[in-house]
């Protein structure tokens, strides 16, 4: 986990005690606030406009792949029998006739 964007750090147990501070660093300050627990990253607290930026890259990204995806398609699909019959060939037993329905 790269964090050279995270410019405050707390623990949960600090955290406890101290929440509103936090939230305000993240939703007033624009600080990324890291939470350890156990002195290990447990999660990170961000403002709105970090997180909408974030679901904006998110976006941008899933339609980058799909773009991608589309591009690449030639148009042939497997159908769902041939599917049962790949699995059940690699498998150490045989699927019920229903397993993927």
């Amino acid at each position: 986990m790269s964090t050279s964007s995270i410019t405050t750090s707390v623990t949960v147990r600090e955290l406890r005690g101290g929440l509103a501070d936090a939230l305000s660093r993240a939703g007033y300050g624009h600080e990324r606030v890291l939470i350890t627990k156990n002195g290990k990253p447990a999660a990170v607290l961000i403002g709105p406009e970090d997180f909408e930026l974030l679901e904006q890259l998110e976006m941008q990204r899933d339609v980058a792949e799909f773009r991608a995806a589309r591009a690449d398609d030639d148009g042939s699909r497997v159908s769902l029998d041939e599917v049962r019959a790949e699995l059940a060939g690699t498998a150490d037993r045989t699927l019920p006739a229903d397993y993927l329905q």
